[in-house]
């Protein structure tokens, strides 16, 4: 039974070859297999046409999904609600006219609640809704384990604490992951998510004006459309190499001194990640392997299960 359970964990999941990682006991890939079996298909269904409409939106879906799992529990999904008496987490510094995707989120949902009413949590949406947006982009996929449930309540002080800022150096970096229990190899794994989606001038002004550790002519080009005052919700591709698709071209901007962010570049600059990066930009198969193995452990961040939450039937509110 011992060797039994260790292949089971050994054999969890996979992208494009067998991945190794572990599973939660309490979430599982079949969980929706009798109660939803239409469920996967319908959120992939939502997931490319919403990216064929708008390539932007598979990285805006994955951001949700990352900004929700610093606990995996939908409750970066909640507005503001006066009578539970909490605030909800949109508002907060890193999410505040940053995240989008929420009416794609409600839409699926929507969908769902036709097909199989009060089965499928927003949290499980969030995470598979993430995997679908990579893969549809050309990055790798995995299993995500099902099960999670959602929160009927959000932090506004954790969003605001927890969540790595585009202006952190590489120890502070390190320092917010590890508190998630991710080592430094996970942590710019997960930085790669960075090949595709944009961000606004007034988050990296300060990088292509003032820093020296960037191509000069990479800031140049950039400046074009985040002047030296004002337009700073102007957008730049956050990977310059190749803008929409998911691949390793983010890692071979960094070697260049072609990060877009402060957070970026913090992670080639002559410090302890230099050699990963590295592998990175040279090997993108080891890449999408690294990073789907952290997906799926992002995925498993404090979920709730079992009794625990409830299933949200608007993603927007408690039940």
């Amino acid at each position: 039974m011992a060797f039994r359970s260790h292949y089971f964990n050994l054999c969890c999941f996979f992208v494009m070859i067998i991945l190794f990682g572990s599973c939660s006991a309490q979430l599982s890939s079949y969980y929706y297999a009798k109660t939803c079996p239409k469920a996967l298909y319908i959120i992939k269904t939502a997931v490319l046409g919403e990216v064929a409409k708008e390539s932007r939106m598979g990285a805006s879906l994955l951001r949700l999904h990352f900004h929700d799992c610093f606990g995996c529990d939908a409750s970066v999904l909640l507005d503001d609600d006066d009578a539970s008496n909490f605030t909800g987490e949109k508002s907060a510094a890193p999410n505040a006219n940053s995240l989008r995707g929420f009416e794609v989120i409600d839409s699926i949902k929507s969908k769902l609640e036709t097909a199989c009413p009060g089965v499928v949590s927003c949290a499980d949406i969030l995470a598979v809704a993430a995997r679908d947006s990579v893969a549809t982009l050309g990055g790798p996929t995995w299993t995500v384990e099902l099960g999670r449930r959602d929160s009927t309540t959000a932090s506004f002080s954790n969003a605001n604490t927890d969540l790595a800022s585009p202006l952190m150096n590489l120890d502070e970096l390190i320092s917010v992951f590890s508190k998630k229990g991710f080592t430094e190899k996970e942590m710019v794994a997960l930085s790669g998510s960075h090949t595709t989606g944009k961000a606004r001038c007034l988050l990296f002004r300060n990088r292509i004006y003032n820093e020296t550790n960037i191509d000069s002519e990479f800031a140049k080009s950039i400046q074009s459309n985040c002047p030296s005052s004002g337009g700073g919700d102007n957008l730049s591709p956050l990977d310059d190499g190749s803008p929409v698709i998911f691949d390793n071209s983010y890692f071979k901007n960094l070697v260049n001194n072609k990060g877009l962010l402060h957070s970026d570049q913090a992670l080639f600059n002559g410090g302890s990640m230099d050699s990963q990066v590295a592998t990175y930009s040279e090997n993108p198969i080891t890449f999408y392997v690294d990073f789907a193995n952290a997906m799926v452990k992002m995925g498993n961040l404090s979920v709730l299960t079992g009794t625990d939450g409830e299933i949200r039937t608007n993603c927007r509110k408690v039940n």
